[in-house]
């Protein structure tokens, strides 16, 4: 167990953000263990060819242990809530060399015993192992991830990040936390992240005040998680809402007939869709139209209060209203956050 003090100033300067780089770092846990994360199964059956051309894939893999723990200089904290990945990479590059091996130790000798040879032999000039590892990061981005993967990814991440500040809005730290992950618990200004085994960290305990506290969405995790060594900058990573919808059949089931004559066929199947917050283009993805189509039905649905729409950054997403969820649920759709 790993505790989180919270005082006013640390909750306070709580904040989200989605970071790609920690996406494609925690990815390379599907390689070796893709039973974990069912829902990625497909995607990453898709890449494995691209994957497997890589010169750089003994070294990618090198970098998970036994236990699918990572090291933590390949997710440094993220500074905004969208961190460009190529800052990211900078600041990899730009870790302190003398954290290196401390880092790679805490990784790897609780389960595994060693540091992997194909790390080992680089810590004698750790700025150019760094430069080695960012350098095959950047290449699996951008051979395996960035094509497909993550334009289907992101929309999930903004999704959630809408409906955490929705959350965190109507209920509170309370009602933020008891619904982030279930190995998260809160009390008394105590966030505490329980695991179900026994695990080796550099310590224990953590103050956020002063420091701040990131919580970062992935789709690469079943369960809360952290740095390996919290004397880092205090970052707690929580499965993103939603990821099971990366699975491959998207498409909602025909509208009942009524529905479909209230609305109209296109739209009733749109609302059915927005159970979960979702951008103009990842809808007309998932109903093979195009996105001046959606844009068109989304505006009549929003007229009628059936749906409502938040920005984030630079993509608003739009989900299904309060008599969205009414109508809906006439229908035998399930309600947001139903099953």
């Amino acid at each position: 167990m790993i505790r989180f003090r919270l005082g006013l100033a640390g909750l306070a300067s709580t904040s989200f953000a989605c970071s790609a780089l920690q996406e494609a770092a925690l990815s390379l846990r599907m390689w070796d263990h893709p039973g974990h994360y069912v829902e990625q199964t497909p995607w990453f059956r898709r890449m494995r060819p691209d994957f497997e051309a890589l010169e750089c894939r003994e070294l990618l893999r090198s970098l998970v242990a036994s236990n699918r723990f990572i090291p933590d200089f390949l997710t440094p904290r993220p500074t905004t809530p969208w961190p460009d990945f190529q800052d990211e990479l900078a600041a990899l590059r730009a870790t302190p060399p003398e954290l290196v091996r401390p880092d790679l130790e805490w990784t790897f000798l609780p389960h595994d015993g060693a540091v992997p040879p194909l790390l080992a032999d680089g810590l004698g000039d750790p700025v150019a192992l760094l430069e080695r590892v960012a350098g095959a990061m950047e290449e699996y981005w951008e051979r395996c991830m960035a094509p497909a993967w993550w334009p289907r990814a992101r929309p999930v991440l903004q999704a959630d990040l809408v409906y955490r500040a929705r959350m965190l809005a109507e209920g509170g730290a309370d009602a933020l936390f008891a619904d982030l992950a279930h190995r998260l618990r809160w009390q008394d200004g105590v966030l505490s992240i329980h695991w179900d085994r026994p695990l080796t960290l550099a310590r224990d305990e953590v103050d956020v005040d002063g420091r701040g506290l990131v919580l970062a969405p992935t789709c690469f995790a079943r369960g809360a998680g952290t740095y390996i060594d919290p004397a880092s900058q205090p970052v707690i990573t929580y499965p993103a809402r939603g990821r099971a919808t990366m699975a491959e059949n998207l498409l909602p089931p025909p509208a009942d007939p009524a529905l479909g004559r209230l609305l109209g066929e296109p739209r009733a199947r749109l609302l059915l869709l927005l159970d979960e917050p979702s951008s103009t283009t990842e809808l007309a993805r998932r109903l093979g139209v195009t996105p001046g189509a959606v844009s068109q039905h989304l505006r009549i649905l929003y007229d009628a209060r059936l749906v409502g729409r938040a920005r984030r950054g630079r993509v608003v997403l739009y989900a299904r209203s309060a008599l969205g969820d009414e109508l809906c649920a006439a229908d035998g759709a399930p309600r947001r956050g139903g099953s």
